[in-house]
């Protein structure tokens, strides 16, 4: 049992250390792709990876091809491909070109925040005390993080397009939850693939050049490991430890994200950065343990009847 549980951490942490590695990286091939051509090769790099994952499980019998979809998750799922797999994904890597990857990662957890209030807004999930604590240290710190006196507008337009994409991914995510019953592998392929070729046809209307060759693998390689086996290593971890658990390890991504930028790009951030860190910190720290602290209540309540 324990060999188990060491094992779903290990591959938690391999999930959240991959995605976070994205944004930095993502900002590294901007040099040489252009953001619609890379967020298509991503995209579809990750597609082409889980949906070959997909394929040798169904040869080797391990899994069978089941995953019908009625007519409303077929719309759930053209919605989380246009919205979270074209539309957020552009938006994000044209924003990486002007901000620095330090604070694009870190306001990436702005998806959290966007996530819960769409779920609120739209699909009546309840919203504890905590939770509400946490949309608004994570709000404020984001609008901390746009400020930008050195522009006319007074804020950083990267910035502000980096949470309009995560606005995107947390309703992404609500349109994701509505088919989680579906297999990951399946979804994420589709979403993956279909996004990808969407993306590269857009990029190619706009006459955006065709990368080099050792460009276009890099991206794809990116997909495979930021985003394709990022999503294989949190779906194992979420069978061997819970969603709860799993959460809490994977919502240290954007700050492992900031780590890796540092080490990268060796960036100065200015004195908004590091206001907004701790507001971010225990923001994140409030909304994963949410369910935690309900759990608690939970047993304590019941072992007093």
């Amino acid at each position: 049992m324990k060999h188990i549980k060491k094992n779903g951490v290990f591959q938690a942490f391999i999930a959240a250390f991959l995605f976070s590695a994205s944004a930095p990286l993502s900002k590294l091939l901007l040099n040489g792709i252009s953001p619609i051509m890379l967020a298509g090769l991503i995209y579809f790099g990750s597609g082409i990876a889980l949906l070959t994952i997909k394929g040798v499980k169904i040869l080797l019998n391990k899994q069978q091809l089941n995953n019908d979809f009625n007519r409303r998750e077929i719309l759930y799922l053209i919605g989380s491909v246009l919205i979270g797999g074209v539309i957020a994904p552009i938006i994000l890597m044209i924003s990486l070109k002007n901000s620095p990857a330090a604070t694009a990662s870190l306001l990436l957890n702005f998806e959290c925040v966007s996530t819960t209030f769409l779920a609120f807004l739209f699909f009546r999930e309840k919203i504890g005390k905590r939770i509400w604590i946490s949309v608004f240290l994570i709000t404020v710190a984001s609008i901390l993080l746009t400020i930008d006196l050195k522009d006319n507008w007074g804020f950083s337009l990267g910035s502000v397009g980096i949470i309009f994409a995560s606005i995107l991914w947390g309703l992404d995510n609500n349109f994701t939850r509505n088919i989680s019953e579906k297999d990951p592998l399946t979804i994420v392929g589709i979403k993956g693939l279909g996004a990808g070729i969407i993306s590269i046809v857009i990029s190619r209307i706009y006459n955006n050049p065709i990368p080099v060759m050792n460009n276009i693998l890099l991206a794809m390689l990116l997909g495979l490991f930021c985003y394709g086996l990022s999503i294989v290593s949190f779906v194992l971890a979420l069978r061997r430890l819970g969603s709860s658990r799993t959460s809490i390890i994977f919502g240290t991504a954007p700050f492992i994200g900031v780590i890796v930028s540092f080490l990268i790009f060796k960036e100065i951030p200015n004195i908004y950065f590091f206001i907004s860190l701790p507001l971010m910190i225990y923001g994140t720290y409030l909304m994963l343990t949410e369910n935690y602290e309900l759990q608690k209540k939970a047993i304590s309540h019941s072992s007093l009847q």
